[in-house]
């Protein structure tokens, strides 16, 4: 497939002057040139382009980006990451949800995956990824559109954070997650879930829409460390076997989401406010 200027300014939601200013001062121009001199753009040179639009978006400047632009992918590193500056967190959510907005999963994917490389799961979930969808859920409820943006954007976070690499040794499982009954919104456990990876801790993930007794028959089967169910709603949480699990279960029994806020609970049964406190939470009974 080639493409020509127009249509690649308009996948990428940039001008075509940028597309043309990007091509003579930095090189980033099309790999073809038809015998009558139009400019004719390959895929390998729009992925390119993604990638020059998503660090300038971020803030790094153009000449810099256009040599990053040019390179492979990094790997994931290894070792401390560091918080996300207020700054470089309002740039990456104004760029992600700009991406949102023209379906461009590609660009989200690349943008959250860099955040995630760069930062951490922690900061990344926290300062741009939840901001950005509660704004897209926003958009959904005020104007009954943008279903798909939401799916799609949603679709590139859990796409970044699946590619963090899991513990693969045999060993006691350090967390099984779980939503409530009919709980759909299961994105926060698969961040929680990146995290613990990030920790070299074992986890596993139950998913959406978990029954009660199947809830229970996987904790009897698998014996975590912790057991932590979400839930969004109050009446999803009133749901959840918590005295069975307790009864059931030498595992710390730990619930977390919005659903619970209210919700009278057993005295052995925590309730982390945040993504740190339930990493803090299994961290503290693995070791």
């Amino acid at each position: 497939m080639t493409y020509t200027p127009r249509a690649v300014a308009g996948m990428l939601g940039i001008a075509p002057t940028t597309l043309r200013t990007w091509d003579q001062r930095y090189g980033l121009g099309p790999s073809i040139r038809t015998d009558g001199g139009h400019r004719r753009y390959e895929d390998a040179d729009v992925e390119v382009l993604r990638r020059m639009v998503v660090l300038t978006t971020q803030g790094v400047a153009a000449a810099a980006a256009a040599v990053l632009a040019r390179q492979k992918p990094v790997a994931a590193r290894s070792g401390p990451r560091t918080p996300i500056d207020p700054a470089e967190a309002v740039l990456a959510q104004q760029g992600f949800l700009a991406a949102a907005k023209r379906l461009d999963e590609p660009m989200m994917s690349g943008l959250a995956t860099k955040l995630l490389t760069d930062h951490g799961v922690v900061s990344a979930w926290e300062d741009v990824f939840v901001p950005a969808l509660v704004d897209l859920g926003e958009l959904v409820v005020s104007s009954g559109q943008g279903v798909e943006i939401e799916h799609l954007a949603s679709g590139s976070v859990l796409h970044a954070l699946r590619g963090i690499p899991r513990a693969s040794s045999p060993g006691v499982l350090s967390a099984l997650l779980s939503c409530a009954p009919d709980e759909q919104h299961w994105l926060p456990l698969e961040a929680l879930g990146a995290a613990l990876s990030e920790e070299g801790c074992m986890w596993g993930n139950l998913g959406a829409r978990v029954p009660a007794e199947a809830l229970l028959d996987a904790v009897d089967r698998l014996r975590p460390t912790v057991v932590l169910v979400w839930a969004h709603r109050t009446d999803l949480a009133l749901r959840v076997p918590l005295e069975d699990l307790s009864a059931r279960s030498d595992a710390v029994i730990a619930v977390a989401g919005s659903g619970w806020q209210g919700v009278p609970l057993p005295s052995a049964v925590r309730r982390p406010k945040s993504l740190q406190e339930a990493i803090d939470l299994v961290l503290e009974r693995v070791r």
